[in-house]
Parts: structure tokens; sequence; C-alpha cells
């Protein structure tokens, strides 16, 4: 195993959920994330709410972003770090399913991690791009 794959460093927890995430390893996402976890996604984006439990997160979230958009990934690209707060700045591209309209917007994330586990997430991003991007 390499010293990334072990590492409990906060980023480099965050990093390898991004990379499961983008390789569609549910697996491996579930495992970046404590049992406890409380997942917020922004009020305004379509799957708005805080979901808990790994298993709540993947079905609730990763999932229903696959049933509704092609290609959806979170390309991280800036990290903050202060501790267990790791914030990154990052964009979502995908294209929507039902309209064919794609999306590039921005993000950021705000991550804490304990114990080499995201024990908390929270989204920001301009809502009103991905609804129009979802409206015919």
């Amino acid at each position: 195993m390499t010293e990334f794959a072990s590492s409990t460093a906060p980023a480099d927890v965050v990093r390898r959920q991004y990379l499961a995430s983008a390789a569609g390893d549910l697996e491996a996402l579930r495992a970046a994330l404590a049992p406890d976890v409380e997942w917020t996604e922004m009020a305004g984006f379509p799957l708005s709410g805080t979901y808990r439990t790994p298993d709540g997160v993947t079905s609730n979230v990763m999932e229903k972003l696959g049933e509704d958009w092609d290609g959806w990934t979170a390309h991280d690209d800036t990290y903050v770090v202060d501790g267990e707060n790791v914030v990154v700045l990052a964009r979502y591209t995908a294209v929507n399913k039902a309209t064919g309209k794609p999306i590039d917007v921005r993000v950021a994330h705000h991550f804490v991690v304990r114990g080499g586990l995201i024990v908390r997430f929270e989204q920001f991003v301009d809502t009103a791009l991905v609804l129009e991007a979802m409206t015919p």
C-alpha cells in the first residue's frame, strides 16, 4: 500500500474521496467517511439536505447524481488546509440526461476530517446554474 493510500492527513483523505467518486468506486468512497458522517448538500441544490452514514451519503447523493447526469465529476484543484478543516475549490462538470444541457460550475467544499475519516461535509455551489441545466 502506498503512503498516500494509507495516509490519515486530512488533505489526503479528502483527495482519496474525490478519486473514488470520479472512478465511481462507491466502496472506496464509503471507506473515507466516518460512520456518523454528516454530509450537507446546499439549499437550492437538487439533492439539498443533510445525509448521514456512508451508505446514506452514497445512495442519496452519488447514486442519484448518476441517475440524472452523465459524467458527473467534481474536479478538485485547490486545497486550503487548517488542521482538521479542508476547503477545496473545484468545479462540477456533467451533462443532464433529461435535457442534454452541460454544466461547468465552480464549487467550494468544506470537509472536517478526524481520525483519518471525513466526519462532516458542506457544499457551496451556484445552484441556479445547476437548475438551469435541468430545465428544458
